[in-house]
Parts: structure tokens; C-alpha cells; sequence
């Protein structure tokens, strides 16, 4: 797997955070993970398990246990843990940076940085930042939307329709993130995150028009930066000889860096609204996610376990008889 890394610049511009000694390498040291360090238990001599590729970060006690040392106790205890060539030290709250600190940054040629922020605040801001920019990813074909506040992941072969769906979507008041390509990242267990490459962010292609611009279009609504992946529609022209889901009781999902995210395979047709489908979709999934499964009702009103209803006779299929011409309103001539 790839590993990702992060410019400390980048860290130092995202937080405001205030150079104070050897700063000038910001630009050269790369962070490549999302764990933190405050060296409470280093400080005192336990060097067990330190993590060299760690930011550390100073807060109140640290500091204070430092406060507490002689000018030459001070010294040997920076000096042990600066040998370990971590990228930076960020101390936080404005605190006083003794000059012992100031020694170790220069000879060890490892960047001071100061932070306003309390240390719990700024850590938790910094750990989540880095989450998001350091996480595994991979980038997919396709049109990532935002219906109701869920992130939609619209895939299928080229020319199915995506991109004309993604736009009757926005049309009628939901936003686009990304069309085409989008790059999405495992930012945690259960989260992914999706946007669009910066070079296409924003634009559409449509094929016989080209490329539009959706935020000039519509304006600065009818476009995000970035959505969770909640859903994925995959969309297919429709094939007379396989089976669709019909009730929607078996559940379908698609394997993205390892998280399982609910699925659908729509058919497309001549005729068939995939805007609305898309939406009812996304409704439905927030229907399942708060706890209520329409399906599951049916199936138990089927078996007349639901609200005294009388059983209903299912086929086979789970579909009332009708074939898949039926359900789609086609006799046998279409």
C-alpha cells in the first residue's frame, strides 16, 4: 500500500501555527502519520516505544515538569529525546520556550513551532487533519453526489448515463462533487470520504456539449467540496435475461478500501427517471439507518405477523407474479 506524507509547511499554514526556531526545513520534512505525541514519560528517561516519526507536542504539565528541572537537568532531558530526529515540536498555549529548547532545535536542526490553542484542541484538530490527508485511498470511475445530505457514488460503463443523471440531480437542488473521477479516502473504519481531483473540481462533461462549469451554472450551492461515500448506485442497461431486485430484502454491497457500503444496480431503460430513482434511494437508505426497512415490513405483513394484516401471497420471487417486462410497464410487443 502506498504511504502518503503531508509538508510540515502545509501543517504550519493549516493551523497558523508561529515558527520559532529552525522553521526555515518546514518545507522539506514530510509527516507520513496521523499519531501525536505528548513526551510526558520520554522526558523523565523512558525512551521505550518512542515513536521518531511523530510530531511532539508540548503542553502545560510538560512544560511544567520541565520548569521544575535545573538549567543542566532541563538540558540532558531535551537533549535525549532530540536525538531521535522527530520531525518538529509544537508547544501549545503560548508557552515560554526555555532556552535549553532553543539549543536542542539548533543543534539537532528539528523546527520549534508555538500554537495559541490549548493542547487538547489543537491536538484533536491536528490528528483529524491528518487522518484525512494521510489516509489509504484510491480513485474510481465515476459521479459522486449528495442527495439529502448522503453521499451517492454513481458508477457503470461509460455512457450509461452518470454524468446526465449527476446533472438532473443538481437540477433539482442537491450538489455534485465530483464527476468523472472521483478520489476517495479511508478515513476511518467505517468512513469514507470522497471529492473530486482539483484539476476537474466542479465541472461536468456531457457528451454532445462538453465540459460545463456546474458552480458557474447553478451557482455556489449546487456544489461540495467533499461527502462521506453512503451509498452506491450502479447503473446497468437493462438485460432482459437477469433477475432484479424486486422487494429489496437481500442486501447488496460494494467493497471500497475495505469498507462494505450498501449498494444498488439500477437498469437503465429509455424512459426511466434515474434522478428520482437516485433520490429515493437516498431516502431509503436514510429510512434504513434510522431504523425502518419498508421491505421488511412487506415481508412481514406477507406473513401476517404486521398490524393484524391478512398474509399476502408472494411468489417465488418475492414479486406478486409480475415479470420483468410487467414491473416495467412493458407488454410483450415493447
Amino acid at each position: 500500500m502506498a504511504v502518503f506524507s503531508v509538508r510540515l509547511q502545509e501543517i504550519i499554514d493549516q493551523f497558523h501555527l508561529v515558527p520559532v526556531s529552525e522553521a526555515e526545513r518546514a518545507g522539506e520534512i514530510k509527516i507520513t502519520t496521523s499519531d501525536v505525541n505528548r513526551p510526558g514519560l520520554q522526558l523523565s528517561g523512558f525512551l521505550d516505544y518512542f515513536g521518531n516519526d511523530r510530531i511532539q507536542i508540548m503542553g502545560m504539565a510538560e512544560m511544567a515538569y520541565l520548569r521544575n528541572l535545573s538549567a543542566g537537568e532541563r538540558e540532558s532531558a531535551l537533549d535525549r529525546i532530540f536525538t531521535r530526529q522527530f520531525p518538529c515540536m509544537v508547544v501549545a498555549r503560548q508557552l515560554e520556550i526555555f532556552p535549553e529548547m532553543l539549543t536542542a532545535s539548533r543543534r539537532y536542526h528539528i523546527p520549534i513551532l508555538s500554537t495559541d490553542d490549548i493542547t487538547s484542541a489543537f491536538m484533536s484538530g491536528l490528528i483529524r487533519y491528518l487522518n484525512v490527508h494521510l489516509a489509504p485511498r484510491v480513485t474510481t470511475h465515476g459521479v459522486l453526489v449528495e442527495v439529502y445530505g448522503e453521499g451517492i457514488l454513481i458508477q457503470g460503463e461509460s455512457g450509461v448515463g452518470k454524468s446526465e443523471t449527476a446533472l438532473e440531480i443538481v437540477k433539482r437542488g442537491h450538489r455534485l462533487i465530483a464527476d468523472d473521477l472521483v478520489e476517495i479516502r479511508r478515513v476511518s473504519d467505517t468512513t469514507l470520504l470522497g471529492k473530486a481531483p482539483d484539476i476537474i473540481r466542479h465541472f461536468i462533461e456531457i457528451r454532445g456539449i462538453g465540459l460545463l462549469d456546474v458552480k458557474n451554472l447553478y451557482g455556489v450551492g449546487s456544489v461540495k467540496i467533499q461527502e462521506n461515500v453512503n451509498l452506491v448506485i450502479n447503473l446497468e442497461i437493462w438485460d432482459r435475461a437477469k433477475n432484479y431486485e424486486r422487494i429489496g430484502i437481500t442486501e447488496e454491497y460494494t467493497d471500497i478500501l475495505g469498507i462494505k457500503v450498501p449498494s444498488h444496480t439500477i437498469p437503465v431503460r429509455p424512459g426511466r427517471n434515474l434522478a428520482i430513482i437516485v433520490e429515493v434511494a437516498a431516502m431509503n437508505y436514510r429510512q434504513k439507518e434510522m431504523g425502518y426497512n419498508a421491505a421488511q415490513t412487506l415481508v412481514e405483513r406477507a406473513m401476517g405477523q404486521g398490524d393484524g394484516a391478512a398474509p399476502l401471497d408472494l411468489d417465488d420471487s418475492g414479486a406478486f407474479g409480475l415479470d420483468d417486462d410487467e414491473a416495467f410497464g412493458l407488454d410483450d410487443g415493447e
